[in-house]
């Protein structure tokens, strides 16, 4: 086994993908963009959306147009924001520096890597084409009953990579992933770029098993 693999018998990594493999940030923006400048409001920059970036449709309309799912046309304006979103799915979006790197990395160690998101299937499947990268598994929001935090996902990740759920480790930028790590029963690791949620102390307070500043920093702790 090489020795990457051998410290903490880390057969597989497993990867959020908003805010820790690629900065979708740009493009779930633009589509708050579009629905504001449809009602004659200043575009956000991408500053102010990437902290809420994590957090779907609810976190971008509610820093984008002050809506609640309880508000009265929400589900409508939902929906044009996932059509917006989906028609420009990978124009500003690119993979974080380093990442492309860390991948070749572990396939030459022999380190096989997946995804799990809450992302849908439907976003998910063409903005992994588009990117040009080759998980050996994509989990996503509509694949198991339960996103995470649950543990649902990233266990069926494990299974579809016929690996007990403690020869993984799961890799994120919210506290959430750091949650079903633990509850799955892998190890955690918490990365210093991304997103991080607006709810939160950031990493440090999440309990990770371990905190990566840099997308090559993730070989260590393997």
């Amino acid at each position: 086994m090489p020795e990457a693999a051998a410290r903490h018998g880390t057969r597989a990594v497993l990867f959020d993908f908003d805010g820790t493999l690629a900065d979708t940030a740009p493009d779930l923006g633009a589509a708050v963009n579009r629905l504001r400048a449809e009602r004659g409001l200043p575009a956000l920059s991408v500053a102010d959306v990437r902290p809420h970036a994590s957090s779907g449709a609810r976190g971008l309309l509610r820093v984008g147009l002050g809506l609640t799912p309880q508000d009265e046309g929400y589900e409508a304006l939902r929906d044009a924001f996932l059509a917006h979103y989906g028609a420009n799915i990978c124009v500003g979006t690119a993979l974080f520096p380093g990442i492309e790197a860390l991948l070749a990395q572990l396939a030459a160690r022999g380190i096989a890597w997946g995804i799990v998101t809450n992302k849908a299937t439907r976003f998910t499947a063409p903005l992994v084409a588009a990117l040009g990268i080759a998980p050996a598994c994509v989990v996503c929001g509509d694949t198991t009953p339960h996103a995470k935090p649950h543990p649902a996902p990233l266990l069926h990740a494990a299974a579809e990579l016929s690996l007990a759920a403690e020869l993984c480790c799961y890799v994120g930028d919210d506290l959430r992933d750091v949650q079903a790590a633990h509850a799955a029963g892998m190890r955690a690791i918490a990365v210093e770029w991304g997103y991080h949620g607006v709810d939160t102390d950031g990493p440090r307070s999440w309990g990770a098993d371990a905190i990566v500043a840099a997308p090559l920093d993730v070989l260590a702790q393997l």
